[in-house]
């Protein structure tokens, strides 16, 4: 048995939940659980389990390699506890709840990401409506926390049969972003992808909405900045608390931001 096929061997392992996990580790220990191993032995240790055969197996492999029930215990638990340090992502919803199911509030997570951040925010939205409520809280944690260093990345669209010039777009923009829908005293740093000004391109192509609260949390979701979004529309999205995706993702917009893909909304 080679080194690669007992890694492979893991597989059945991890794939079981981790209160079975913990329940065959207990059995090995026992001695309620003996080798030659089975699916049937399986089965009887952590209750019935529909991969129960792969289980079996993966014991088996390992028991060839010349781990004992009482050293397969402890790679189990080992396992356990790789398994749980893996960040779990929350699943965040926005519309009618589902009665017996768990999802957090769109708008709360937003908010909580907001209010927590300390050193950077990224936000990214397609769409935004009421200016002074979508970026209320935004903004007053700016005024808040000197420092707090904020990229907005925003879509600026040129509608159909439009025609004025794209530099005259992006200053009617910015006039009323920063006039009439930026409610804060400090500014944010605010990008836009110009293809949406192409007379010929497409009308929007920033699509992308998300939040990177202190690089470490990244919040992606269906949701634009708005009202309809946060409370009415059915929208889904994922939270996950993880250094490594946030710097993906932060890495994503710096670099589209370097190659002058998405470009500096002028200033007032």
């Amino acid at each position: 048995m080679t080194g690669s096929a007992a890694g492979r061997a893991v597989g059945p392992l991890l794939a079981l939940p981790g209160h079975l996990r913990r329940r065959l580790a207990g059995a090995l220990d026992a001695g309620l659980l003996v080798a030659p191993y089975s699916a049937a032995a399986v089965r009887s240790a952590v209750g019935s389990h529909d991969g129960a055969g792969a289980v079996a197996d993966a014991l088996e492999a390992w028991r060839r390699l010349g781990v004992s029930g009482i050293a397969a215990a402890e790679w189990l638990r080992s396992l356990d506890d790789i398994a749980a340090s893996v960040p779990v992502p929350d699943f965040v919803w926005s519309g009618p709840e589902v009665p017996g199911l768990h999802a957090r509030d769109t708008r709360r997570v937003f908010e909580e990401l907001i209010g927590s951040a300390t050193r950077s925010i990224w936000v990214s939205s397609f769409a935004y409506f009421n200016g002074p409520r979508a970026f209320e809280t935004l903004a007053r944690r700016m005024d808040t926390v000197p420092g707090l260093r904020v990229r907005l990345l925003l879509n600026v669209e040129r509608r159909r049969g439009d025609t004025t010039a794209a530099d005259q777009l992006v200053r009617r923009f910015a006039d009323s972003f920063w006039n009439a829908d930026w409610p804060g005293t400090a500014r944010p740093a605010v990008y836009y992808d110009p293809r949406a000004l192409d007379a010929d391109g497409p009308s929007g192509v920033l699509h992308a909405k998300a939040v990177v609260s202190d690089e470490h949390a990244v919040f992606v979701t269906s949701a634009n900045l708005t009202e309809a979004a946060f409370e009415r529309n059915i929208e889904t999205g994922l939270l996950l608390r993880d250094r490594t995706l946030a710097a993906t993702v932060v890495g994503h917009f710096r670099g589209l931001i370097d190659r002058g893909l998405l470009r500096p909304l002028p200033a007032a």
